[in-house]
């Protein structure tokens, strides 16, 4: 059979005749079949036909995905191969943040470039080896909205390199697992994501009842046996599991003095995001569904955000019974609600009148992801969630600016100007929500107020009027805006977003996907 130039077979044609064929026998004792042409395949596709081409990242992973997928008791055996590779170094080290601190070895980001390919070799080697050894972690401490200090760990630039490597292969796996009410560090996901999950479950669910919580200290007391256990449920490459044990057993620098301990994660790294949501995963997540199956007698919600999260409830014995049971499963796993951060409110459509009903005062507020949640109502009467910039959030940001600006109290007017822009656009872009226009507008507000004190304070003799500083601000500060939709408007969107790639993969065309 022929083909025209650069044209493919269309199917295989036999040329071998049926066994027995011919002569007296009419009917062939074995037929020999031709055959269409081969689908598609998605795995290979795109392998290289010889171990000696390039490293496929893509293809690699996609294998991972689709069989963590379709196995859920599936064990991988070998994964140490994808972290070590060349190519996904290369990758991770370009996706680090350039002006990050350095860690113990003083390396950064602008210092490694230098013989870049050569320090990538030598460290996919002692990995592929187990030469590998991670350094300790740098602590530093950063101030909380509580006043507290928060303990943060820079790794070094090399271990930040494997370990962000590493999330990459095990995201492959552990995204096929997480549960859909998990939003914190993970792909795709973000806090507003979370924070319109919770507005949607309350709004459109029959909720009159929240247990919003917290736990203590969760990312040091992470007990390491438990957290080894779960990873190997799924991990049975001892390579990888050996190479997580050396993060969580280097240790931390603190005052030139080496602190190891057998409990707790350093946050700050690559990996502690990943590896405290597999174990909330197992102590939290895969339980929490199973409760909300077995036991509630009416709608529940539950959205998690790393260590927050909040639950929402019908009725107020299934609340009260969740907040008993949930403190001792994680009491299992070594972890503990904090006391003054978890309590059980009524909150919901009906909680304002049925409060006002019994001569109490208006609806409780709580706080998730840095907005304080109202009871509210549109204009037509319609219930809805407020979400409010928190006060005491804004209050702690206020005083940084405020001692920042003393700072940089002689600095030129274009360049306070310049850093008093990024602080009011990146709080625009985090908290300009719908119905929080008046709390972004007394924000930008008060850093006028700020600025403008600064600014006489610099010299006795000169006095600026309020006219100049109004047309200071017009310029520099951004105006109010509103940067995120309505949460069922991008609720809807993800939801149709994700229906689409479900129906583009199944038929393989845009003309598969229905609907506008």
């Amino acid at each position: 059979m022929s083909h025209g130039h650069g044209k493919s077979d269309c199917c295989v044609v036999p040329q071998k005749l049926p066994n027995k064929a011919g002569g007296e026998i009419p009917v062939a004792a074995e037929a020999v079949e031709g055959r269409r042409q081969a689908k598609g395949n998605a795995f290979a596709a795109h392998m290289f036909r010889t171990p000696r081409r390039a490293y496929d990242m893509g293809t690699a992973l996609d294998g991972i995905r689709q069989t963590a997928k379709g196995h859920k008791g599936a064990k991988f055996t070998t994964l140490m191969h994808h972290i070590y590779a060349v190519e996904r170094l290369r990758a991770a080290y370009f996706a680090l943040e350039r002006k990050a601190a350095a860690g113990v070895d003083g390396q950064t980001w602008q210092t490694y470039a230098e013989k870049l390919e050569e320090k990538l070799q030598e460290l996919s080697e002692r990995l592929a080896r187990g030469a590998y050894r991670p350094q300790p972690v740098r602590r530093v401490y950063i101030d909380k909205a509580d006043g507290s200090k928060r303990a943060l760990g820079v790794p070094a630039l090399e271990d930040k390199l494997v370990q962000l490597a590493t999330v990459e292969v095990l995201n492959a796996i552990y995204e096929q697992d997480f549960v859909g009410f998990s939003y914190g560090f993970r792909p795709g996901k973000s806090a507003h994501n979370a924070l319109d999950a919770v507005s949607v479950g309350v709004e459109r669910r029959k909720v009159n009842w929240m247990l919003d919580a917290d736990i203590s200290k969760f990312y040091d007391t992470i007990e390491h046996d438990w957290l080894i256990k779960f990873i190997e449920h799924r991990v049975a490459d001892t390579r990888v599991v050996r190479l997580i044990k050396k993060w969580l057993h280097a240790g931390v620098l603190e005052e030139d003095r080496l602190r190891q301990s057998e409990m707790g994660t350093v946050q700050g790294g690559s990996i502690s995001p990943l590896l405290s949501n597999i174990y909330l995963h197992y102590a939290f997540d895969l339980w929490a569904k199973q409760w909300r199956g077995r036991h509630a007698g009416g709608d529940m919600i539950v959205v998690r955000y790393a260590d927050d999260w909040v639950a929402g409830f019908q009725y107020s014995r299934d609340a009260e019974r969740f907040w008993r049971e949930v403190t001792q499963r994680l009491a299992h796993f070594g972890l503990k609600l904090h006391e003054s951060k978890t309590r059980l409110m009524e909150f919901g459509r009906f909680a304002r009148q049925d409060r006002r009903g019994r001569g109490q005062s208006k609806a409780q507020t709580f706080d998730f992801l840095g907005f304080t949640h109202c009871c509210g109502q549109t204009r037509k009467g319609r219930f809805v969630v407020l979400r409010l910039t928190s006060a005491k959030r804004m209050r702690t940001k206020l005083l940084a600016v405020k001692e920042e600006l003393r700072q940089r109290m002689h600095q030129s007017i274009p360049e306070q100007g310049k850093y008093l822009r990024s602080v009011v656009n990146g709080h625009t872009r985090y908290f300009g929500v719908p119905r929080n226009g008046t709390r972004i507008g007394q924000f930008r507000q008060a850093v006028g107020r700020l600025w403008y004190r600064t600014l006489r304070r610099r010299s006795h003799k000169h006095r600026l009027t309020q006219q100049r500083m109004k047309r200071l601000a017009a310029h520099w500060l951004p105006p109010v805006r509103i940067c995120h939709p309505y949460p069922s408007q991008r609720l809807i969107v993800t939801i149709q977003g994700r229906s689409r790639m479900r129906q583009f993969r199944t038929y393989g065309s845009v003309e598969g996907v229905s609907g506008d």
